[in-house]
């Protein structure tokens, strides 16, 4: 088989199965409303939990780090791409989220990567909850350490596989909120077997830090857990991009010599580091709008009990609705795109087979009025 038939039959079974994916082109923010080329949508597939990529407030932030620092950083961190701006951002979130250090990368994607790679070693073994991101499960399959799966969110699957013996070190790997079905990981009991059994546990909390805990500190900080590793990202409740890695000092210098994704990445522009200064201050200081999605997390909820599909039991601005079948979910989503809501169908590989849903996500720049129009056209759509 040639290069170019073998790209062609993936391709070719991607389409056969429903799975294909196509990007589309937005003019303009991606806030609460989103448009594609003449037509304004009502969005409920962003990430951007608070509405803070459209915050004024980030916005002035991030251009007036632009006027003093120019548009880019320059180069790696390791050379001359660490700032003060990027300085002050690292000391903030340590500070915020109770670690003694903070480490930027340039993605949450990237942070994962980099911590698995450059801690574990062969004989190490790294447990990961099944239903972890992508980005950590292909990082532990790709390490010289063994990788173990445990049953989503059972304590005592972990308890079991924490009782085999290993010669090396053993690192859990779990997510604070799971993006694609909203519920949140049982970290204090987590935590508690990973430390009786001399393991570490590491923690991405991408869709909990800003908006769950006390000053939206995260899913960690709301169970009384500070795992030795925690994920902050900045793409969803931030509403910018880039994530942050806290850990202990030792953990932080030994990362800033051995992580590859650190020492030869262009860090992140410092503008984009004083943005996420902003945006930091405005989570501290943002329980009214973190009231105002849990307002319309419940009126979803609600409004959604009676449908057709089936609601996952998520407390979370991630707000699956389960459809099984892949086509199915693609003709729901083309249904709410053609009544005005931007709705994504996600399907395998991204989920179980048999998993396909529509996500929909909701924000504190949702208004209530939005809540209500979704739930019309999904009962309409899904009948």
């Amino acid at each position: 088989m040639s290069w170019q038939q073998r790209i062609e039959q993936a391709l070719a079974e991607r389409r056969l199965n429903a799975a294909y994916r196509r990007r589309q082109t937005t003019e303009g923010g991606n806030g609460r409303q989103i448009r594609l080329g003449d037509r304004l949508y009502l969005n409920f597939s962003g990430n951007d939990y608070l509405g803070l990529s459209q915050d004024a407030r980030v916005i002035a932030a991030w251009q007036q780090g632009a006027q003093r620092y120019g548009v880019g950083s320059g180069g790696s961190g390791h050379v001359t791409g660490f700032s003060a701006a990027h300085q002050a951002l690292e000391e903030q979130l340590a500070a915020w989220l109770g670690y003694p250090r903070a480490l930027l990368f340039i993605s949450g994607y990237a942070a994962n990567q980099a911590v698995l790679a450059a801690l574990m070693q062969k004989g190490d073994r790294i447990l990961a909850d099944r239903l972890s991101h992508a980005s950590l499960l292909e990082a532990a399959a790709q390490s010289p350490a063994e990788l173990r799966r445990f049953q989503h969110n059972q304590p005592q699957a972990l308890a079991d596989l924490l009782a085999k013996p290993c010669d090396g070190q053993r690192l859990a790997v779990t997510e604070g909120v799971f993006s694609m079905d909203g519920d949140g990981a049982p970290l204090a009991e987590l935590h508690r077997l990973t430390r009786a059994a001399g393991a570490w546990l590491m923690v991405d909390d991408a869709h909990g830090v800003g908006v769950r805990g006390e000053q939206g500190r995260g899913s960690c900080w709301q169970q009384g857990v500070r795992p030795e590793l925690l994920v902050a990202t900045f793409g969803k409740a931030f509403g910018v991009s880039g994530a942050a890695v806290l850990c202990d000092e030792a953990t932080a210098e030994y990362l800033l010599q051995f992580a590859r994704h650190l020492i030869y990445s262009t860090a992140m522009p410092p503008a984009q580091a004083c943005a996420l200064q902003a945006a930091l201050a405005c989570i501290r200081e943002g329980d009214e709008l973190r009231a105002r999605l849990q307002d319309n997390i419940r009126r979803f909820r609600q409004g959604a009990a009676p449908l057709a599909l089936t609601l996952t039991d998520s407390d979370t601005a991630i707000q699956p609705l389960l459809v099984g079948d892949n086509q199915r979910a693609l003709d729901l989503a083309t249904r709410l795109r053609e009544c005005g809501m931007w709705v994504s169908a996600i399907r395998p590989p991204t989920v179980p087979p048999g998993g396909a849903r529509l996500r929909i996500t909701l924000t504190a720049a949702h208004q209530p009025q939005d809540i209500d129009r979704l739930l019309e056209v999904l009962h309409d759509v899904s009948q």
